[in-house]
């Protein structure tokens, strides 16, 4: 969710129902060397609250000094440390997905970061990556002081198309039921949120990423037609166009306001997104992306 889940956009996905925000991922090196920019990029709104800083990065003494940092200058509602993402440049860089094997290593970077901050400590992983499992990594790492997991049901070499693997999220609560264990993966409409709480109930909840693109209004949805035993109150009905539009231009707003000048390229990718699948959506799409004001956009939707 880099370049996407800035503070714009946990706003707008809180306003629309989400319990929980995260920023995107902010390096621990950058952090340690010069931290100005790093500090920019997860600032936030009171309103994104409770809100995560989530860093990433292979070095234990990084992440230590980075955590004071974010603990003093950014005052968040808790550190996710990521072990789960498989993006190649950070891949390559020997973080993210890549440590999840390194568990030493892994377990000197959780140390660092719950011995230098009294703020709750999540983690993220996959589902496990070459012959490693997940399984094996909470094993490993169970007897340490964080408070959350949340577990990517895809492998690495699954990508973000690969079935997800559920059953596994599920034994990972059953090793670690004293710590809370969220799913996450393919959560794109309500009915696949349904069908994984009433097959897992053990779950303590759903991370939604890529399936809120266009969708902020997601999460919403499902806890509209669900309840906590995850029953269906009704068949759920997809929003009219005209109540998108108006998330489309709330969601500007912010970004605007947030952003300035720069928000009109910001918001261009979250439009496309928003119109996908409605009749005209090309053409539509070729006049929203030129937008070089918001009015511009108010104009266009009309």
């Amino acid at each position: 969710m880099a370049g996407i889940t800035d503070s714009a956009f946990r706003q707008i996905c809180r306003h629309h129902g989400a319990d929980v925000t995260y920023s995107e991922m902010a390096s621990v090196s950058a952090l340690f060397y010069k931290p100005q920019n790093t500090l920019e990029l997860v600032r936030f709104n009171k309103k994104e609250r409770p809100y995560i800083v989530q860093l990433f990065g292979n070095k234990p003494e990084h992440f230590a000094v980075a955590t004071k940092i974010i603990a003093k200058e950014v005052k968040p509602d808790g550190i996710d440390i990521n072990f789960g993402c498989p993006a190649k440049k950070v891949f390559r860089h020997g973080s993210g997905c890549a440590l999840m094997p390194q568990i030493e290593l892994a377990r000197e970077i959780i140390l660092a970061v719950c011995n230098n901050t009294n703020l709750p400590v999540s983690i993220k992983i996959r589902a496990g990556l070459k012959k490693f499992n997940a399984i094996e990594f909470i094993e490993k790492t169970k007897d340490l002081p964080y408070s959350a997991v949340m577990v990517h049901g895809r492998t690495y070499e699954g990508g973000f198309s690969s079935n997800v693997n559920w059953e596994l999220i599920s034994q990972i609560k059953k090793i670690i039921p004293n710590k809370i264990v969220l799913g996450n993966g393919g959560i794109t409409t309500p009915e696949d949120a349904l069908e994984v709480l009433q097959k897992y109930p053990g779950i303590d909840g759903l991370g939604i990423a890529r399936g809120a693109w266009g969708k902020p209004y997601l999460f919403e949805q499902i806890k509209k037609y669900t309840h906590a035993t995850g029953t269906l109150h009704k068949p759920p009905m997809p929003l009219v166009f005209s109540k998108i539009k108006k998330i489309m231009l709330d969601h500007a707003k912010l970004i605007y306001t947030d952003k300035g000048e720069m928000g009109k390229l910001e918001i261009r990718k979250h439009l496309a997104w928003y119109i996908k699948g409605f009749p005209g959506a090309a053409e539509l799409r070729q006049k929203l992306v030129r937008a070089e004001s918001l009015r511009e956009i108010k104009e266009i939707l009309k």
